[in-house]
């Protein structure tokens, strides 16, 4: 199983592996004869500013447990006597990003929802995005939810646009592939509808970085499943770049900040005339004793013992914040690190820990992931201050960066 720390090790962000395709190694530029006279202020990376990585700084460390099914997340319809219960649960890592794309294919389970009276349960960002396009869908909704945003485990989500962790290359099928591409291109159009402050969501480069050639295949790269999704890509080679790594892959996708969106989210779904009901369910027949024929299951970890999904199983993540840095515009990966910029502080992730439910934080992960960050950035820094040195001397010829 590819978990998230190896997702991210990998040179083309992961999900090579994750949907079972064939992967090849990406042909890089090594800089010869051409690069001569290339000024060192044009290679890729030279006006990002490294993070300041220092305990000092750091303003929060949080924990949350991530839904995963190593054979994809669920969207099905049961037909329960006069009921009809459609589960739309198990997203991974990806939650945030599939949002909009997997509660549209939920919908797409029911003939006709104008006028209907239907139950959403979870009160994440599956159960809040479900609710909403219902609405819009012309239904009537009620939503019912043990926890609303800002105490969900969605509000502890990376959130960068890249639906990673989400399932195992080797137990899915192919109506699987097919049901993760629509989910993902239908929540990347509907995410660009909300780009701006009131949503919390912009675009952001991104950089995945690695000591090999980047592989294509799987999920990135030409040839790949999500690659017409990678916008503004390239790959970038020794000498073309002053990134911490012998490659860089680079392409833009959007951030979404979690304390602004779900509540902006809640909010729409509150105005366009939800009751929200705040309720624990004991078992899956309590929940279809609900008034509602049409019912949908967004309660994440929660259908495991709601419905007997023993296939669900907890992925702890650690996440450690930095005061907010508005100087760094970019997300940097790198050998199962990240680094997200947000507005409400800088985010240092590194972990993915399967199987725990634990949500206490670890200490030793937060010294591991400050150090593997404090390593990455100070090598940035590196790199770009002898650029700068090698130009202000008057240097035109580009040596690749050192190992």
């Amino acid at each position: 199983m590819l978990n998230r720390r190896q997702l991210l090790a990998l040179p083309a962000v992961g999900a090579l592996g994750v949907v079972g395709c064939s992967q090849k190694r990406a042909s890089a530029t090594v800089p010869g004869s051409s690069q001569v006279g290339l000024s060192p202020k044009f290679l890729e990376g030279h006006g990002l500013a490294p993070v300041v990585v220092d305990p000092a700084l750091e303003i929060r460390t949080i924990t949350g447990l991530r839904p995963y099914r190593a054979s994809g997340f669920v969207v099905r319809k049961e037909e329960r006597g006069a009921k009809t219960l459609v589960h739309n649960y198990g997203h991974g890592g990806g939650g945030m990003s599939l949002s909009w794309g997997s509660a549209h294919l939920a919908i797409q389970q029911v003939k006709a929802v104008t006028g209907k009276s239907c139950a959403v349960v979870g009160g994440g960002v599956m159960g809040l995005s479900t609710a909403r396009l219902l609405q819009l869908h012309g239904a009537k909704v009620t939503l019912y939810a043990e926890s609303l945003p800002p105490h969900t485990t969605s509000n502890v989500a990376g959130a960068q646009w890249w639906p990673v962790s989400v399932f195992d290359s080797a137990k899915i099928t192919d109506e699987f592939r097919g049901q993760f591409v629509e989910a993902a291109e239908f929540a990347f159009r509907y995410y660009q509808s909300m780009v701006g402050l009131r949503w919390g969501v912009r675009w952001v480069p991104n950089y995945f970085l690695s000591d090999e050639p980047p592989m294509n295949g799987g999920m990135s790269g030409p040839g790949s499943l999500l690659h017409h999704l990678q916008v503004n890509f390239r790959d970038f080679g020794p000498g073309e770049h002053v990134l911490p790594a012998q490659y860089a892959r680079r392409f833009h996708t959007m951030h979404i900040e979690p304390a602004i969106y779900l509540a902006e989210l809640m909010g729409a779904v509150q105005a366009a005339g939800a009751r929200i009901e705040v309720r624990r369910f004991a078992s899956g027949e309590e929940m279809l004793q609900l008034p509602h024929f049409t019912i949908f299951n967004c309660t994440g970890l929660g259908a495991r013992d709601l419905f007997g999904d023993t296939e669900l199983e907890t992925v702890k993540g650690q996440l450690t914040f930095l005061l907010p840095q508005p100087q760094v515009n970019y997300n940097l990966l790198s050998g199962g690190f990240y680094m997200f910029p947000r507005t409400d502080g800088i985010l240092l992730g590194g972990s993915f820990e399967k199987g725990v439910a634990d949500l206490t934080a670890d200490p030793a992960v937060k010294a591991r992931v400050l150090a593997g960050h404090t390593a990455l950035f100070a090598k940035m820094a590196g790199r770009q201050s002898a650029q700068r040195i090698g130009y202000a001397a008057g240097l035109v010829a580009i040596s690749p960066p050192a190992p």
